[in-house]
């Protein structure tokens, strides 16, 4: 009886893990990896290094198998291997980060990015409902100015409050509008409230402080997803027809390549050894 009963359960289990597969998704296949150890600090990586012809396997992170929901943006040549080439009104959409924002107290973004005109717009956001706050979105990372001037303000809304960390006017990130491929990290260490910029694997010279902050306590409940190349907010048809631009749903122009979001503040040494490897 013992047995028989451990055979039922066993088709039991089958038949439920099967009949909870999402078929439409792509079958896996070859797509790059990251090391990291289970439960490591890396929660989120996507290289765009894919050479098929679906899309949404050329945009799968590779920690979790998380294919996005929606990947509208060409695949280009990109730092190492391939990348994403941004457009207006379009970007890759996934229904989350896994568990970043549940996990994450210091945290580090790490991403590619190419630039050769001026635009208000978005390298990435965790958009949320208007009613959380008045921009729609738990963190977005934006790049505005001149070319001469580029402005990078990265936010963040947690339960606690809000926080803009800006490098703008004699603070500004040099050279980022030069046509070429740069590396940019952000890395947020809890234990000194401070955030730290680096552009090809350098260390921006300010360091705003998110004074006694300490502990990010991002809402997971309160994200409704991940936008990589597109501001928290969404455009509707009309204005797409009329050719609006809003500095809050403004999509990525540029390019991008390999991005990365980490529960833990890397160090110089880890920022440059991802800069030097084009990895």
């Amino acid at each position: 009886m013992k047995n028989i009963i451990k055979i039922l359960s066993s088709l039991s289990i089958g038949l439920l893990i099967f009949s909870c597969q999402d078929l439409d998704r792509p079958e896996l296949g070859d797509y790059p990896k990251d090391t990291n150890v289970p439960g490591g600090p890396l929660k989120f990586y996507v290289a765009f290094d894919g050479v098929t012809d679906n899309p949404l396997m050329n945009a799968v992170d590779s920690i979790r198998a998380k294919y996005p929901s929606s990947n509208p943006l060409p695949s280009i040549d990109g730092v190492n291997g391939k990348g994403l080439q941004g457009q207006n009104y379009k970007y890759v959409k996934y229904s989350s980060a896994n568990d970043f924002a549940k996990e994450a107290k210091s945290f580090t973004i790490s991403v590619w990015a190419k630039k050769g005109n001026l635009k208000t717009d978005h390298i990435f956001s965790l958009p949320s409902p208007s009613d959380y706050h008045w921009s729609a979105a738990s963190m977005f990372l934006l790049t505005e100015g001149s070319v001469a001037s580029p402005t990078v303000k990265f936010f963040v809304k947690d339960s606690v409050g809000e926080k803009w960390f800006e490098w703008v006017n004699a603070n500004a990130v040099t050279g980022l509008y030069d046509g070429n491929w740069h590396h940019l990290v952000f890395v947020y260490d809890a234990v000194t409230s401070k955030m730290t910029l680096y552009k090809d694997g350098v260390a921006h010279p300010n360091v705003p402080e998110w004074t006694g902050h300490g502990n990010v306590s991002l809402e997971p409940s309160k994200i409704t997803g991940l936008k990589i190349g597109a501001g928290p907010q969404e455009f509707t048809a009309d204005q797409i027809n009329q050719g609006a631009d809003d500095w809050l749903k403004n999509s990525w122009t540029g390019s991008i390549d390999q991005f990365r979001m980490y529960t833990t503040a890397l160090s110089a040494s880890e920022v440059n050894d991802i800069y030097t490897k084009k990895k």
